[in-house]
């Protein structure tokens, strides 16, 4: 039995991207007027915060199924100890160390949609806050679909015609260890997508590259690559487009995987605990404005659990 429907409101907390949801209480089922409402600003705002919901990984995962079926936690990366709850993954403080070693730190975060080198990413990730320090550790998230429309006519029609790879790879100036090489390989995965989008809900066209999974641009000279990424880069994180999002215990984080790229913490240290936890939404496969489709170029999609 869901709870009465209730009015929930919708505060924006920047010109183009973010809003916070209040009314809502997520230890109970939600009506289906409060999931169209929540869908709803979703999509206007690209990312949706919900602030003060003591949830469990049970109401986290109820929460999440009335959007969509979640993915396994991770393509490459273990779920949380527990057989229960496998879509579960755990964002903790140290958990670069089993990737990248003490090489990564927290000093290098790259701007990125999630798990792009799938041929289908997720649409949406949910991510919770248990544990959070007293000070650093914001995140921020800019809307794609404002940077697409900032670009000029004329790049936005290259745009359009334009594909590019996306893949698992070390950050630059990191080294992986062993063990995230062999995850690797066990389980590749490389697509090619449109470097332009169209939303499957909305229509609207965004910017689909992002620093942390794309490698190059398809069928240009590698220095063209480096110099039109470096462009479309330049345009997804324009501080108009952004929010930041300051975690507090008990603060939840929805936003659409199709129309955002966010920014991990850089100012993380040791003194103090961050435990997290993310259930992503399985997506369709990507097509750009001439309707073709994204390639998987090695690898399985990215699926249900």
């Amino acid at each position: 039995m869901t709870h009465p429907a209730s009015a929930l409101s919708i505060r924006p907390q920047s010109g183009w991207t973010g809003a916070e949801i209040h009314g809502v209480d997520l230890t109970a089922p939600l009506s289906d007027e409060q999931i169209a409402e929540i869908r709803a600003a979703l999509l206007k705002w690209k990312v949706v915060f919900f602030r003060d919901q003591t949830i469990g990984h049970d109401d986290h995962l109820r929460f999440a199924r009335a959007f969509g079926a979640p993915t396994p936690a991770h393509p490459l990366f273990d779920a949380i100890p527990d057989p229960h709850y496998p879509t579960i993954y755990p964002i903790f403080r140290d958990r670069f160390k089993a990737r990248y070693g003490a090489s990564r730190g927290f000093d290098k975060p790259n701007w990125h949609a999630d798990v792009t080198a799938a041929v289908n990413p997720p649409a949406a990730s949910i991510l919770r806050a248990e544990e959070i320090p007293p000070y650093g550790g914001d995140t921020q998230w800019s809307n794609t679909v404002a940077a697409y429309a900032g670009l000029s006519a004329p790049l936005q029609r290259l745009a359009d015609r334009l594909r590019a790879v996306h893949r698992f790879s070390p950050p630059d100036g990191t080294t992986a260890t062993d063990d995230y090489r062999q995850r690797v390989e066990r389980r590749p995965l490389l697509s090619e997508h449109p470097v332009v989008r169209v939303h499957p809900e909305t229509g609207e066209k965004a910017l689909y590259v992002n620093p942390g999974f794309t490698s190059h641009i398809v069928d240009v000279s590698p220095h063209e690559s480096r110099r039109l990424l470096g462009l479309f880069y330049d345009e997804l994180t324009r501080p108009e487009y952004t929010v930041r999002f300051k975690w507090e215990p008990g603060s939840i984080a929805f936003w659409d995987n199709r129309a955002t790229v966010h920014l991990a913490p850089s100012d993380l240290t040791l003194d103090h605990d961050r435990r997290l936890y993310r259930v992503t939404l399985v997506g369709d496969v990507p097509q750009g404005p001439d309707g073709r489709p994204s390639v998987a170029l090695d690898g399985e999609p990215f699926e249900a659990a």
